[in-house]
């Protein structure tokens, strides 16, 4: 099995300054970003949601680190900004995983095919922690 765990920092509105100060402060590198405004759904989206960053990643050392903005219509909610995002590449390994937490937890995505992911969903355990299931068919945490 491969898997990674990656932080996964939400935020709104202040994706790209935060990917700045983390690229300094931590001397990181800047493997990904791309935008609302990049997506499909680019042409139903008002005019200043579609320069926040939907999806970034930066490197340091030898981990990941994910930032984004939230998408619209979103609730920001405080203490809710980092998230644990776990990666595997295979879809029996993600589902098993996602099923196990949402016995006792809350259910915030099903998991289904996204746009991004062919296996992808989001809960929220019993300790009030929100765990991302994401599947990639590589080793890459972000591609």
């Amino acid at each position: 099995m491969t898997m990674r765990s990656t932080s996964f920092i939400i935020l709104d509105g202040q994706a790209a300054e935060a990917i700045e100060f983390y690229r300094e402060a931590l001397n990181s590198e800047l493997l990904y970003k791309t935008t609302y405004g990049e997506g499909k759904d680019a042409d139903h989206l008002p005019e200043e949601w579609r320069t926040r960053i939907s999806h970034a990643v930066l490197q340091t050392g030898e981990n990941d680190m994910m930032v984004v903005d939230l998408f619209p219509g979103q609730p920001y909610v405080i203490g809710n900004q980092v998230n644990i995002c776990i990666t595997a590449t295979q879809q029996s390994e993600i589902e098993a995983m996602y099923n196990k937490f949402r016995e006792k937890g809350q259910v915030l995505f099903p998991l289904q095919e996204t746009e991004f992911s062919p296996c992808f969903g989001i809960v929220k355990d019993h300790y009030n922690i929100t765990f991302q299931f994401y599947m990639n068919d590589t080793t890459s945490s972000w591609s």
